[in-house]
Formats: C-alpha cells, sequence, structure tokens
C-alpha cells in the first residue's frame, strides 16, 4: 500500500501494483482515520516530507520555514508511526524512516527536521526492541534523479554536490532502496535504533 495526498500522483506510482490510500499524514485526525482503515502491519517505510524556501527575508519567513519544514518531515513521521506501532506484527514488524545526510553536518531547518526523525527512530527502537520490532532510519546524500532535485540543480550544482563526495560520484535510487530493502528485511533483526548512512562518504563515521 502506498499513502499520500495527491490520488493521481500515488496511483501513477502504484501502476495497478499496490493499493493506494489519500491522506494528509500532518493532520492527525487524517492520520488517526487511516490507521483505523488498516489491519496487521509488517513493515512500514516512513517516506514523506521535502525541503522548502522562506517566501521572504525576515524573522516571521524564517520561522514559517521551520515549522513547516517541521510539519512536512517529522509530524509525517511521527504521527504515521506512532499511530501505526500497536498494528506491527510482534515479533517481526519493521519501521524505517527516510532521514537525510542534512541531518549529519546541518542544513538549517531542513537538516534539524531530518535529525529530528533520528531521535524519534533512536528513542522508539528501544520502547519496542524487546517486542521484536526493529526501528531504523535511511539517512540519503546526494541522489539527483529523483523529484525531490527538479527545477533546483543545474550543471553547477550538480559538479559542487559531487566534489564533496569521496566516492567521487552521486547516488542512485536503486542503492537507496536496497538499504530501505535490508532493514526492512527478516535478516536485520539485530539491526535497530540505527542511522544507515547511504552518502557516498560524505560524512565519515567518528568512533
Amino acid at each position: 500500500m502506498i499513502v499520500g495526498r495527491r490520488r493521481d500522483v500515488l496511483e501513477r506510482a502504484a501502476a495497478g501494483s499496490m493499493a493506494v490510500e489519500v491522506a494528509d499524514l500532518q493532520e492527525p485526525d487524517e492520520v488517526q482515520a487511516l490507521a483505523d482503515r488498516l489491519g496487521a502491519v509488517d513493515v512500514l517505510v516512513l517516506n514523506a516530507g521535502g525541503s522548502l524556501t522562506p517566501e521572504g527575508p525576515g524573522l516571521a519567513a524564517t520561522a514559517q520555514v521551520w515549522l513547516d519544514e517541521f510539519r512536512l518531515n517529522v509530524l509525517t513521521t511521527v504521527l504515521l508511526g506512532e499511530a501505526l506501532l500497536p498494528r506491527m506484527s510482534r515479533p517481526g514488524g519493521r519501521i524505517v524512516a527516510l532521514s537525510s545526510v542534512a541531518a549529519l553536518r546541518g542544513a538549517g531547518s531542513y537538516g534539524a527536521a531530518k535529525a529530528a526523525i533520528n531521535s524519534w527512530v533512536t528513542g522508539t527502537a528501544g520502547e519496542v526492541a524487546a517486542d521484536g520490532i526493529t526501528v531504523n532510519a535511511v539517512a540519503p546524500g546526494f541522489v539527483p534523479d529523483t523529484e525531490f532535485w527538479e527545477g533546483r540543480l543545474d550543471d553547477a550544482e550538480r559538479a559542487r554536490r559531487v566534489a564533496r563526495i569521496p566516492a567521487g560520484r552521486p547516488g542512485t535510487v536503486e542503492e537507496v532502496a536496497a538499504a530501505v530493502a535490508y532493514l526492512a528485511s527478516p535478516d536485520a533483526g539485530w539491526t535497530t535504533g540505527q542511522v544507515l548512512a547511504v552518502h557516498g562518504g560524505a560524512v565519515l563515521a567518528r568512533l
């Protein structure tokens, strides 16, 4: 099943291969109504979100973009995750949230929102580990072949971002999907509370 706000977009993405549910995951009432329509859940991938641009100068615009990005990224993750926790398979349930390299090296309101997702992941993982449920995040780096970058990426910006990646190239959608698939699989039953970085070494681990 795939969930989102726009039925036409969902149906194109589903292409007849999965069910579609329409809900605004920023709205508690809509999230609860969605949860009430569902049965047991084995795997939950929390992938709603995005990056916004301030609509003008000044503190009012700054406050608005921080609030809007928190709602767009954090509430959509936390509300659905919390609503479906009681429905997750015990044992064997898998929750995977999409974070970002931005959470690991700082990137304004977007990075802060993704860092909040990491905090929710680690806290929730500890709460449900004894039930056999794992909760993890995947933090992708620069993956240009997605709608996220449409209209905001020229050749110079692409080159600038690639220059910051030790691996010397951008990532692919398939590489990120493979990380999500691993964390959703039975093989990942002893991996929980982790943020799996998939970004070509853009931020190196520190012990």
